[in-house]
Formats: C-alpha cells, structure tokens, sequence
C-alpha cells in the first residue's frame, strides 16, 4: 500500500519542492513532472521516474506508474508544485542527456541561440516532435528546458526528441560542416513559400529580442523568411519557429 505524506514539513516535501530551483535542479540531476499528461508521456518513453506524489482520491488513476507513489493533499502538491493551480500529481525524474556528436548522422536539426521564453521553447520542443525533427541544439545562454513550466508547455514531448546544449562554437562548426545552415532573418532574400531545405539541414533561430547572433548569420550558408502582410512586423517565436518547421520537414519536400 502506498505511503500517504501530509506534512509540509516533510523532508520528501521539502527536497522535492526545491527542484523547482535551478540549482538544485542541477546538483540533483532531476527535474519535476506535473499533472497526468506529463507522468504518462514520461513513463512511454522510459524516462527513470524516483517517485510521484499523487492526490489520494486521483491514486487508482496512476496505477499504470509501477514506481514509488505518495497518497496526499492538495496542499502538499501546492507547496511542490509551481503551477498557479496546483496538478493531481508531481512526479521527481533525472534528466535525459543527449551528446552533441550524435547529431553529426542527423539530416533535419534545429539550432535555437538564447532563447529565454520558458513558454515559447516548450512549445517549440512539441512542435519539433511534430513536424519530425531529428534534434534541437540549444546554444548560447538558453532557458533551462527542464524548468517546470517549459515541461508543462512541451506537454509531455520534451523526452521525445534529443536535446543538447552547448556554448562552444568551435563544436557547432566540427558538427555541423556538412550541413546547409539556414538564418532566420526578417531581411532575408528567399521566401519560405519558395525555399527547399536540402537533405541535411541546420535552421538557426535567434532569441526573442535580439534575434540570431552576427557569428551565426556569417557561420550561415542560407538564409529564408517568412512572407508576412506588410501590415505585421514580426511574429512570436514559437508562431516562426513552428511554420518554418512545417514548410522546410513536412510540406516543403
């Protein structure tokens, strides 16, 4: 019979609590799983889950996770929990590392260049999974995908497709030499309606607010845009991100 945890004060509460953290996210080499939907997409993909903290009358919902389970309250999984209205469920995991060398056998690969927005790099990594890419690098001074509300907003993708960081740009270009490396640029002289990825293919994305960095336009071999009413500046990252996706892996071969 599981055991059931009520106390704030519980030691088991209060470590699992700090994995809302960075850091201890970091030292521990763990992360957070909140509500069904992430538990259930992380135990397909055999992500190694220590243990869930469940809603004691949600328990029999969870009877497909075969690892430890807590009974308790809503109180408990607020105080764990950093979702503005408290999940039936929190679940403690390790992280999935990807080196980037695998990438080298790759042929469809995504580059995003610090990308902060925990929102937007969430819904990239499930669009990613969507629209069938092979990898996502994340380089520069990205956003912390396992932070709990990027794992929320990948809404149970984030395990599907790898993911590695790095800040060497050296490596970038060892990877990545036999790559087409496309910018993402507002004044870019290919439109995407026009434009065909060829068969291996590096799309680099910049940060919200600064876009792609200098080194990474001139380290491009291509580049392509958006066609957009003149009426519309710009459009969200993840909007750009996704179509761009979609036109260059699915629609555009």
């Amino acid at each position: 019979m599981a055991e059931k945890i009520t106390s704030l004060n519980n030691t088991i509460v209060k470590y699992t609590q700090k994995l809302n953290q960075k850091k201890y996210r970091d030292e521990e080499d763990k992360f957070l799983l909140e509500g069904f939907k992430s538990i259930e997409e992380a135990v397909n993909e055999n992500v190694d889950i220590e243990y869930i903290f469940v809603l004691e009358s949600k328990a029999a919902k969870y009877n497909f996770f075969k690892g430890k389970s807590y009974l308790t309250t809503d109180a408990v999984l607020a105080k764990i929990s950093s979702a503005d209205t408290p999940p039936e469920a929190v679940g403690v995991a390790k992280k999935k590392h990807h080196s980037l060398q695998a990438f080298k056998d790759y042929k469809k690969v995504v580059l995003l260049e610090n990308v902060q927005d925990l929102g937007n790099l969430g819904t990239i990594l499930r669009a990613a999974c969507a629209f069938g890419v092979d990898g996502i690098v994340l380089y520069g001074n990205c956003a912390d995908m396992y932070n709990p509300k990027c794992v929320r907003s990948s809404v149970g993708n984030l395990w599907k497709i790898p993911v590695a960081y790095t800040t060497s740009f050296e490596e970038l270009k060892s990877i990545f030499k036999d790559f087409e490396r496309v910018a993402t640029l507002p004044l870019a002289s290919n439109l995407l309606k026009n434009y065909r990825m060829p068969n291996k293919t590096l799309i680099m994305f910049g940060s919200e607010a600064d876009g792609l960095s200098e080194e990474l336009i001139k380290y491009s071999t291509n580049s392509v845009k958006i066609e957009m009413c003149d009426n519309v500046e710009s459009l969200n990252l993840a909007v750009s991100c996704s179509i761009i996706m979609y036109k260059s892996f699915v629609n555009g071969k």
